[in-house]
Order: structure tokens, then C-alpha cells, then sequence
């Protein structure tokens, strides 16, 4: 957790900035409070990356993705904005250590950790998959280590079982080292992939490094698709199911459920219940990584102090959880006689925000329809638009044509990025065409009046098309450019 920067904002949606958490391909993110005091993970958008129409509907992708997963190993997403300059949204703060962290500073786990580990793993990885999703980069860094299990977090590039070509054409998404063969080839992604990359994943933890070694992007991809993982560094017994995890042909891979119940590890029948035996719920992480877990709420919310009435004053209840041994905690001094009792208030859950309101598309049909009528009912002297080509009317008919060209453009770019603004170049095109119809329309009705000196021979085209060109302007009012980009 790092300060704010001069450049960092203070405020997104409804919550406070106070820290820097990291960073990744998508951008930054921050530690928010809401305004009840909840902390949350807030991930902005790069500000490069907020114009782009292919990455706002990958992120907007992202957003209902995290909305369909539900899981106890899963960050739950409770806000969003997709359709903001930046586009931002906020997850619960989970107070943990980054996996490829805990394993560089305080090296590789014992079997039994790695084992609970990939059962808890494997456990996300069903909510994900039952939610018809491919997570597609599950790799060291989007694994949080908290005192009661782990948490996959960023599903930044998470693609729709039934819809997985969403990138460009010949740009491969993932982490080299962590990426699956059929992947790296082009072939369908499945949730076997993920089951791949949950192997690496294992193997990284258990040996402190992946299981194809080191090296550029292109050595790693190429041991990946043509050589078999060095798994000769995996204590045994215990961890023997990483190799069929890593195996070429997802077919052969196991699936996520049997992946559940062949690493958790059963309790002994004559054991204490597991809140007796580690109130804490940190047995199962090596002791090094348990003393490098950061506070469960790093930030305290101030109380509100409640009066009670007088009498004697009873000790201090005793905490629920004992401290590590090996970290004995201060004596805690009982309050005062004189100090109220003070209690902090519960948070509330922040639940996803409304669904937006999609814009209405009708003024966009009023003036396609109104233009393509008024160009071929009468409009001066009972000659129209599309009779009098010959006579000069051309430029009237060629606005017409353009108007309704960028109506359709439009409508298709909404439809398109239900979530974003849509593409400049189409908002652009539609206000010059709506400009330059509006205009001639408006140099017919002026022209007239000049030279009769009243308005008697406008017929019902030219009304009709008066109404298609207030229907265009109403059109570029009700769907605004986007806002320009922030500085950096």
C-alpha cells in the first residue's frame, strides 16, 4: 500500500481515495472508503484506454461478469460505473498478501499449504465457471493470501464461455508462464484452460518458480505448447495431481469439482472443531506468511460514543481470538469508570448499483422516417424532392441520404456498446450531417419567404422534413459526446 500521488484522484463515485494498492494492464488501483465507512478496492481505467470502443465494451464485460460470480473465494464486486470518463469499479478490500509476494519474500509452501491452497483456488474457479465464464489469466499476482483462505481477484480479461473472441484478431491475453497451450495456438478457450493455469499456479507456490521455468515471453510460450513442465522440484507425496493439470490436451486435465476433492484435506476424526484448534482460521499458511498478513481493517471507523446508565463498571470482555505466541499482545488497561461504552457502527453492505438507463433511440427513428417521407411527398409547388434532382435538389436529396446513413450508424454503434458512449467518429459524422440538412432546410424556408413573401407554397414535405431535422438536432442533444480525456 503506497501515498497518493499528486496526479491520483480523491474521490471515485461515491468513494474516498486514501491509498495506492497497485497497478495493472487495465490500471490503478486505489483504497476507498464509502460513505458509510466500508473499504473497498477501486480499480480506474488508464486514461488511454477510456476513449477506446473495443476496451469499454471489454470492460463493461468485465463489470457483469463480476456480478455473475458468486463465491466465498471470489472479491465481490459492490459498485460500478462503466459508462464514467474514466470507467471505474470497486470491490470489497480484502486484507491480504499477493501470492507471487508471500512466495518471493518468504519462500515455497509445505505441501499441506499448497494442497489447501489449490482446493481453495479450485473452489473460485467453480463459482467462476458456474457463472458461464473463463477467468483466462489466473496467475501469482491475482491470487490474494487472507488469514481465512485465498481470493481470485481481476477478472480484467474474464470472456464468456459462449462469446471468447473478444480481442483483436492475433493479439494473445494472458501471462506468459501461466498461459495454456490452446491458448498460445488459437484454439477454443474452455475451463480446462483455467485448470492449466491453476497448475502453474500450485507449482509456483510449492517450488518458487513456474513449472516452465524462466525466460523472455517467447521461450516460455514455446516450452508451453512443445516441452513437458519440470515438476522435479514438487515435494511428494501430496501434489502429484499438478501434473495432470498441466497436461498438453485439455481433455485429459482434471475437472474443477474433482480438483476439490482430491486436495482438501479431511480433518482427523478425533481432532479438536477447527474454531478450537486455530481461532485465527491461519493454520493451514506457512508461520512466515500467518506474521506478514496485513490487519484486518487497516483503517479504523471512528465510533460513535452511546451513554449508558451509571453503575459499576465490569472488565473489559476478553478478545474473541488469543494473539500468536510468538507475537504476545500489550495488556489492554480497563477503561475509566467515567468512559462510555462506545460501539462502532456496522457497515452496511454496499449492493450493485442500478442497471443504467439506456438512452432513447426514438428521435433517431422519428427523423429517418420523417426524412425518407418528406423527400417524396410535395415540397414547393407541389414538386418533390426526389422528382426535381434535375431542377438543383440534389444537395437536399444527398443531406437526406447522409442524415439517414448516420442515424443507422449511430443506432448500430448503441447497440453495440450498450455501456460506453460509442465511437467519436460516428457522433462526429451524425452532428455535421444533422448540420448540413438542418441548414439547407432552413436556407429553403428563408429562400422562400424572400422571394414570395409568405410561406404559401411550402407543401407537407417541407413540414415533414422541418420535423425530421428537429427530430436530428434532438437526436445529437440526447446522445452527447463523450467527455474529454483527463489530464494526466
Amino acid at each position: 500500500m503506497d501515498e497518493l500521488q499528486p496526479a491520483d484522484p480523491r474521490q471515485v463515485g461515491r468513494y474516498r481515495i486514501t491509498a495506492r494498492l497497485g497497478a495493472g494492464g487495465m490500471g490503478r488501483v486505489y483504497l476507498g472508503r464509502s460513505p458509510s465507512g466500508r473499504l473497498v478496492a477501486v480499480k480506474v481505467v488508464r486514461p488511454d484506454l477510456a476513449d477506446d470502443p473495443d476496451f469499454r465494451r471489454r470492460f463493461a464485460r468485465e463489470v457483469a461478469a463480476a456480478r455473475r460470480v458468486n463465491g466465498f473465494f471470489t472479491a465481490t464486486l459492490v459498485d460500478a460505473d462503466p459508462d464514467a470518463s474514466s470507467p471505474w469499479l470497486a470491490t470489497a478490500y480484502v486484507p491480504g498478501l499477493p501470492l507471487d509476494r508471500a512466495v518471493a519474500v518468504h519462500g515455497p509452501w509445505p505441501v499441506a499449504s499448497v494442497r489447501t491452497l489449490g482446493a481453495g483456488l479450485a473452489e473460485a474457479l467453480e463459482a467462476v465457471h458456474a457463472a458461464g465464464l473463463v477467468h483466462r489469466d489466473l496467475k501469482p499476482s491475482n491470487v490474494l493470501i487472507a488469514a481465512d483462505g485465498p481470493r481470485v481477484v481481476d477478472f480484467g480479461i474474464s470472456v464468456a464461455a459462449e462469446a471468447t473472441a473478444l480481442t483483436r484478431t492475433g493479439i494473445v491475453v494472458g501471462t506468459p508462464g501461466f498461459m495454456a497451450p490452446e491458448q498460445l495456438t488459437g484454439k477454443p478457450v474452455t475451463p480446462a484452460t483455467d485448470v492449466f493455469a491453476l497448475g502453474a499456479v500450485l507449482t509456483y507456490a510449492a517450488t518458487g518458480t513456474g513449472p516452465f521455468g524462466t525466460g523472455s515471453a517467447q521461450s516460455l510460450n514455446f516450452r508451453i505448447v512443445y516441452e513437458e513442465p519440470d515438476l522435479s522440484r514438487l515435494p511428494s507425496p501430496g501434489l502429484e495431481i499438478i501434473a495432470r493439470c498441466l497436461a498438453k490436451d485439455p481433455a485429459h486435465r482434471p475437472s474443477v469439482t474433482a480438483l476439490v476433492e482430491k486436495l482438501a484435506l479431511a480433518p482427523a476424526a478425533d481432532g479438536p472443531p477447527p474454531t478450537e484448534a486455530d481461532p485465527a482460521g491461519t493454520a493451514w499458511l506457512p508461520g512466515q506468511v500467518t506474521r506478514a498478513l496485513p490487519a484486518t481493517a487497516p483503517a479504523h471507523v471512528p465510533p460513535s460514543p452511546v451513554s449508558v446508565p451509571p453503575g459499576p463498571v465490569s472488565a473489559p470482555p476478553r478478545p474473541v481470538s488469543d494473539p500468536p505466541a510468538t507475537e504476545p499482545a500489550p495488556p489492554v488497561p480497563p477503561p475509566p469508570p467515567t468512559a462510555p461504552v462506545v460501539s462502532p457502527p456496522a457497515a452496511p453492505v454496499v449492493g450493485p448499483p442500478p442497471p443504467a438507463r439506456r438512452r432513447s433511440v426514438l428521435p433517431l427513428w422519428i427523423a429517418m422516417a420523417a426524412l425518407a417521407l418528406g423527400a417524396v411527398l410535395p415540397v414547393v409547388g407541389g414538386e418533390a424532392v426526389v422528382t426535381s434532382l434535375d431542377h438543383g435538389a440534389w444537395p437536399f436529396a444527398l443531406a437526406v441520404l447522409l442524415s439517414t446513413a448516420t442515424c443507422i450508424a449511430v443506432l448500430t454503434a448503441r447497440r453495440r456498446t450498450t455501456a460506453g458512449p460509442g465511437p467519436r467518429w460516428v457522433r462526429y459524422a451524425h452532428a455535421v450531417t444533422t448540420t448540413l440538412t438542418t441548414g439547407l432546410f432552413a436556407a429553403l424556408v428563408a429562400t422562400q419567404y424572400a422571394i414570395e413573401g409568405n410561406l404559401h407554397q411550402l407543401d407537407a414535405g417541407a413540414g415533414t422534413i422541418g420535423l425530421g431535422c428537429l427530430a436530428l438536432l434532438y437526436s445529437v442533444v440526447r446522445f452527447p459526446m463523450p467527455g474529454r480525456r483527463p489530464a494526466p
